[in-house]
């Protein structure tokens, strides 16, 4: 679903997520606008070129243009003292420049990606609809890209349909990363159907991808929510293109990228992945694949209450011999496995404490604490040279001190998470969206990064009035995804 890269850099760093960006109940989208330097940065998810990563959040159910669940996305512009409430902009489809129009129960904003597609130094924004109604058909779905530049995202292009009578819900998930190694960014596209388009770099505004590849998956299609239901991207082999991992109901494969399209390397696991992540956790060079299973049948005995197995990148890309599993059960991680917890529902990579190792944070936004039912949890795990590791595994919720809020039922703190540094200080910052806070209002928490990993200090914490976000009422509306995890 989403990818942090944090291996040397041989070519644009891109980031991808389906669930990375968090999502406010009313459906807020929002921009800072000015303070970019004169040069962009080239950072893959700096929207206005500052020096400074942003974090979009996806409002799904937001109010737009008078239209319930129309949906919204909210940008918050990092800066030297990191992430507020105030330094914010929204993006709707009834914003100037964006194609299409807000409608009710479009839900723009349900997926989020991010790279700079257009390669001017400004990171882009790719928001995929999947509900949207096209042309008269019902769900076919949408994807858009929203240009970054000088004064943060401004207008829009849509990404064509290839396939429409083939599948519905275009968009459902969606990737960034360089797939056929030339060194621009791609884009790749699941839908209902088993066919994956890779749409290729370089992008312009006016006429969209440089061409496209498509790639069937050897997964259910079908009604939803069959086809490629998550995505993520990662160097494995370390080849210099980046392979796509498709997450369905039939399990989760990884496809090898180049130049030539994607051909499948293996199959890593037969149960439907609620999340997907990758990075170098122990920094040899290739990526390593994260897969979370947060719904565990009577037949996995593995955990009771969900579970994130590494599986770690070689020569031949994933190398399903070298595997770890986590969960509350693993010495270490605080917490007990409980049945329908969801531990591994959400996932992100960053490095956290500048060691120069990413670390693995975990959601679990229907965990139990005390007699608060699905308030949520998230987990942050170490990386290191011998990879991922439970030891010094640390933990947070509403009650943690120094967290703002307090847990209450429903709440699904952890619904959706991201990491990434977000001041300049070298150590990712843990975001964390809570898509039923507020009566299904949803709100967002950012946790600072430190040399001794995440700490509640300094906690910042805003829900979806706090950016303009109007709600539509009975669903999690705002952090209901991030990008870039």
């Amino acid at each position: 679903m989403s990818r942090s890269h944090h291996k040397r850099s041989r070519r644009p760093v891109v980031l991808g997520a389906t669930a990375v960006a968090a999502a406010l109940a009313g459906g807020l989208l929002i921009t800072l606008p000015g303070g970019a330097s004169a040069a962009a940065s080239g950072l893959a998810d700096d929207f206005n070129g500052d020096g400074y990563r942003d974090l979009a959040t996806g409002a799904p159910g937001a109010v737009a243009g008078g239209k319930a669940k129309a949906g919204a996305v909210v940008v918050n512009y990092g800066s030297s003292s990191g992430i507020s409430a105030a330094r914010h902009k929204a993006t709707s489809q009834s914003s100037s420049g964006v194609p299409g129009a807000s409608e009710t129960s479009d839900r723009f904003g349900t997926e989020l990606a991010h790279g700079d597609l257009n390669r001017d130094g400004y990171g882009d924004l790719v928001v995929g609809t999947p509900l949207e109604d096209v042309s008269g058909d019902v769900d076919g779905g949408s994807v858009t890209i929203l240009w970054g530049g000088s004064s943060g995202l401004s207008g829009g292009t849509a990404i064509s349909d290839p396939n429409v009578s083939g599948h519905d819900r275009f968009g459902q998930s969606l990737a960034v990363g360089d797939f056929t190694g030339d060194g621009k960014a791609d884009l790749a596209v699941g839908s209902t159907g088993k066919d994956v388009w890779i749409f290729k770099g370089g992008f312009t505004k006016s006429g969209g991808a440089a061409g496209k590849l498509r790639f069937d998956a050897q997964i259910e299609s079908g009604g939803y929510p069959h086809g490629a239901v998550q995505l993520t991207a990662g160097d494995f082999d370390d080849d210099g293109a980046d392979d796509v991992v498709v997450g369905s109901f039939a399990g989760a494969f990884v496809y090898r990228g180049s130049s030539a399209g994607l051909t499948l390397q293996t199959q890593v696991s037969d149960d439907n992945p609620a999340s997907l992540t990758a990075a170098d956790f122990n920094r040899d060079g290739h990526d390593d694949l994260v897969v979370g299973t947060d719904f565990v049948s009577v037949m996995d005995q593995t955990a009771k209450g969900g579970y994130a197995t590494v599986f770690y990148g070689g020569a031949a890309g994933v190398d399903t011999t070298r595997s770890a599993v986590f969960s509350q059960d693993t010495s270490g991680v605080p917490g007990a496995d409980e049945y329908h917890d969801s531990f591994g529902g959400t996932l992100a990579a960053g490095d956290v404490n500048g060691d120069g190792y990413p670390d693995l944070a975990v959601g679990a936004d229907f965990e139990t604490i005390g007699s608060a039912d699905q308030t949520g949890n998230v987990w942050v795990l170490r990386g290191g040279a011998s990879g991922l590791t439970a030891t010094g595994a640390q933990s947070f919720n509403q009650g943690t001190p120094g967290v703002p809020g307090a847990n209450e039922s429903a709440d699904m703190f952890g619904h959706a998470i991201h990491l990434a540094d977000h001041n300049k200080d070298r150590r990712a910052d843990l975001s964390v969206g809570a898509g039923g806070e507020n009566s299904d209002d949803g709100a967002v928490w950012i946790l600072r990064g430190s040399t001794r990993g995440i700490t509640a200090t300094g906690a910042v914490n805003f829900g979806a009035s706090s950016v303009g976000i109007g709600n539509s009422g009975d669903d999690p509306m705002f952090a209901n995804a991030m990008s870039g995890s």
